[in-house]
């Protein structure tokens, strides 16, 4: 058949081609994937991971014992006009997960001579305890001296070790949300929902379900990463089973909640997946999942630490790895718990039927 037999219209292949381009232009979900997504993927992690040559190194000065305050202040001013060293500050006691996160790549004790604690499997503490060394000794006494080095054996400093506690708050927060959300979206699109309102059943009732019916696959879910890391990698587990527990069960009630907010509304699937993948996104980003969170700004740092997978992510390694007891991540809990009771409030309250 010719072009004029069809009445003007172009080859079938062209038609169906430029079908599929419209198809594609009037998908939001793709276009952010595709064109958004990797620009946004590349701003976060040139801002995590910037040149060697402009990120300073961060360094903690342990508070004096041996020689009093005095000389800890010295050792800090000397240190805080060195090029290429910022301070910051670790609570006692948070030696080794600051170590381990990164947050410091080496702690000075202001012993005489000075000590420095790092960890000697990092190459970037190994630079750090370099150019702390000549800082010091710079700006220090003209008699020559040299410093004692403790090297510090951190729990987990392996990145494997560091990574599973760290996937295993990401699994829980993908299937609490897509696991509640999308079926309440499901359920609504087959009209169950709507059959529900002639019954005596109240909302909180269903929502509460919801969340129940979710905790079923969580043990097993926590449970076959830990084992499978403790069998294959020798990944430490220090911490009690009834800690890791209590964590990834408030985690789960949390991410729950928040699905159950973003399916109360939702009427397709392209909705609540947009819904998704714009809370989730910010998470897998800064939580610390891949890489440590405080590889980012300070500025935003408030902002990393507010956010329901961060507090997971240093709750479940803080246990496993450092061996805390429930009472010792209770800061985390608390976040956890707020996400849980807000978004549940706020979804009993907007929820639909239809």
């Amino acid at each position: 058949m010719s072009n004029v037999d069809r009445g003007g219209a172009h080859h079938p292949i062209v038609e169906l081609t430029l079908t599929r381009i419209r198809e594609f232009i009037r998908e939001p979900e793709a276009l952010f994937w595709t064109f958004v997504f990797p620009i946004v993927m590349t701003l976060v992690m040139a801002m995590a991971f910037p040149s060697r040559a402009a990120r300073p190194v961060p360094v903690a000065v342990a508070d004096g014992v041996a020689q009093g305050s005095d000389a800890a202040g010295s050792i800090r001013e000397a240190l805080a006009k060195a090029p290429g060293i910022v301070l910051r500050e670790v609570p006692a006691g948070g030696e080794q997960r600051a170590l381990r996160e990164g947050e410091v790549h080496l702690i000075v004790v202001p012993t005489d001579p000075p000590t420095y604690q790092f960890d000697a499997a990092r190459d970037e503490s190994r630079t750090a305890r370099l150019l702390v060394d000549a800082a010091l000794k710079q700006a220090g006494r003209v008699d020559p001296w040299t410093a004692r080095e403790e090297p510090v054996d951190v729990p987990g400093s392996r990145y494997i070790d560091w990574l599973i506690p760290g996937m295993i708050a990401m699994g829980i927060m993908s299937n609490g949300m897509w696991g509640v959300g999308f079926s309440i979206v499901q359920a609504r699109m087959r009209k169950l929902l709507k059959r529900m309102i002639a019954s005596p059943m109240q909302k909180r009732e269903f929502l509460l379900a919801q969340l129940m019916a979710r905790l079923l696959f969580l043990a097993p879910e926590v449970a076959v990463p830990l084992v499978f890391g403790a069998l294959a990698f020798r990944m430490p587990i220090n911490g009690s089973i009834g800690a890791i527990a209590v964590v990834s069960l408030v985690g789960a009630l949390a991410f729950g909640a928040i699905g159950l907010l973003l399916g109360s509304r939702a009427k397709t699937f392209e909705a609540v997946s947009g819904l998704m993948n714009v809370a989730m996104l910010p998470m897998w980003l800064l939580s610390g999942v891949f890489f440590s969170s405080s590889n980012f700004p300070d500025a935003i740092q408030p902002m990393i630490q507010s956010l329901p997978l961060t507090a997971l992510v240093d709750a479940l390694r803080a246990v496993v790895l450092e061996g805390s007891s429930v009472n010792g991540v209770r800061g985390e809990l608390v976040r956890l718990a707020i996400w849980t009771v807000a978004p549940f409030a706020v979804a009993l309250r907007i929820f639909k039927w239809r």
